[in-house]
């Protein structure tokens, strides 16, 4: 009887770790989807205030993402994301879309 005990005891530490082990996980890939959608917003914000930035100097919005990384001292993490810069006239803001390399950001 004493053996049966033990192996119940035994398989039940098992099935905590093994649900312990995969909150840990769990959690852990949370906070990475959270990260990234932070990166990507913050990027957004970035590219958008730049942006406004040169229409309130320029009477304009620029015309590219490559103006304001030029002109502006905007730097954007090009290795993890992508950014869509869509102009649609020079007093109209762009869209802006920021697009994680590994996924849709945000999604």
């Amino acid at each position: 009887m004493k053996v049966l005990r033990d192996h119940k005891f035994i398989t039940a530490c098992v099935i905590v770790a093994v649900i312990a082990a995969a909150l840990v996980l769990w959690s852990t890939l949370r906070t990475t989807e959270q990260d990234i959608e932070q990166q990507a917003k913050a990027i957004e914000d970035a590219v958008s205030e730049r942006a406004l930035q040169c229409y309130v100097i320029e009477n304009a919005y620029p015309e590219s993402l490559a103006y304001l990384e030029d002109n502006y001292g905007l730097t954007v993490n090009k290795e993890d994301f992508k950014v869509v810069y869509t102009p649609y006239a020079e007093n109209l803001p762009p869209d802006v879309k920021v697009i994680w390399k590994g996924g849709a950001a945000g999604e």
